[in-house]
């Protein structure tokens, strides 16, 4: 079962098929690669549960999907096709709200815009016990499963969520802002890989002709929602930092830094009020 489901998954361009196929067969049987490697020979009665799995990844399908769930920072989030799959790289954006806030207690308030499945937002209120937020998305059935996680990661009672276009429907201040809006440029859509732009949601990818619409509606908001001593830290794709540097001046806003993620690709800003 595993030579033939490697077999086909390299015939239909899965990267290290042999290991993907034993993450199927897992997912399938619930039975481990130390499982599968003591018992080679084990009959299996049922053999569709594992090649049902091998045809919906053979084309394409991500894993996070057919698992139903996602790592991210300390949690472990539920994901269907309306939330983006949380990435390592967007872990940088965590990252730098701890070096910048390293004290738990100067965080009390978090706002993250374009919430997806909450990985944001809830990885911040996990590491500041005493902090609150709101989470916002455009898409109600996006907003529903990001409170799902809340709860299953016991974080309901310090978050809410909202469905809104950015931050239109708020009148308050927040001590983080954070988000990971969407910043790819439409004609770099059809470019990517299969298993991101045959399945995950296109509203969570698409950042308009230049990938930088997002920013344009998100940046001038942020004086007004940010407390005084507030910082922004927002993700962007490979090569917008200079544009994102002068949409932050033009908004009066200043730059704290530029973070890089594991891979040296600088993958997130930081701001501050003027």
């Amino acid at each position: 079962m595993l030579a033939d489901a490697t077999e086909y998954l390299a015939e239909h361009g899965i990267d290290q098929p042999r290991k993907e196929a034993r993450l199927l067969f897992e997912l399938a049987y619930g039975q481990d690669t130390a499982w599968q490697m003591i018992h080679p020979d084990e009959p299996i009665s049922d053999p569709m549960p594992f090649f049902g799995f091998v045809q919906r990844r053979g084309k394409g399908e991500p894993m996070a999907y057919l698992r139903g769930s996602k790592g991210f920072w300390s949690l472990d989030l539920e994901v269907t096709r309306d939330t983006l799959i949380p990435r390592g790289d967007t872990e940088t954006l965590m990252e730098a709200l701890i070096r910048h806030r390293p004290d738990r207690s100067t965080v009390s308030s978090v706002l993250d815009l374009g919430t997806g499945s909450g990985c944001l937002l809830l990885a911040a209120l996990a590491e500041y016990p005493a902090a609150r937020g709101i989470g916002i998305d455009r898409v109600e059935s996006t907003a529903r499963q990001a409170a799902k996680n809340a709860r299953l990661n016991h974080l309901e009672e310090r978050a809410l969520f909202c469905v809104a276009q950015w931050a239109a429907p708020l009148a308050a201040r927040f001590d983080v802002v954070i988000s990971n809006p969407p910043y790819i440029p439409q004609a770099d859509i059809g470019g990517l890989m299969k298993d991101v732009a045959d399945y995950e949601p296109m509203m969570a990818l698409d950042g308009g002709a230049d990938g930088l619409a997002a920013y344009r509606d998100i940046l001038p908001c942020l004086p007004n929602l940010l407390t005084p001593d507030g910082l922004a830290i927002l993700e962007f794709g490979i090569g917008q930092g200079d544009d994102l540097k002068e949409l932050a001046r033009v908004a009066g806003l200043q730059v704290v830094e530029l973070c890089a993620d594991l891979g040296g690709i600088t993958r997130a800003i930081v701001l501050s009020r003027e």
